[in-house]
């Protein structure tokens, strides 16, 4: 099992978020520590370790370390303003 972690900031992303998407969104983010690639995720072009799964109109942005077992969560945006 997976542990995961939240890079600064993304609390603050997640408060601000509407309530309903916000419970979407932190039960998918608990789905990460049970299966990290879970199926619709995608890997970032460009970047090394940086993955993506959808939620509705947001993304979860998140780097996997699989050497120590950590989901480090980046980034959750509106799909429009994600990757800026």
């Amino acid at each position: 099992m997976y542990t995961i972690v939240y890079k600064k900031g993304v609390d603050k992303q997640l408060e601000e978020l509407p309530k309903k998407e916000y419970f979407r969104i932190t039960k998918k983010i608990l789905g990460l520590a049970e299966n990290p690639r879970p199926y619709g995720c995608e890997k970032l072009k460009g970047n090394m370790d940086e993955y993506r799964i959808r939620s509705g109109n947001y993304r979860i942005i998140y780097t996997i370390a699989d050497e120590i077992l950590i989901v480090t969560i980046i980034k959750i945006a509106h799909r429009k303003s994600v990757y800026r």
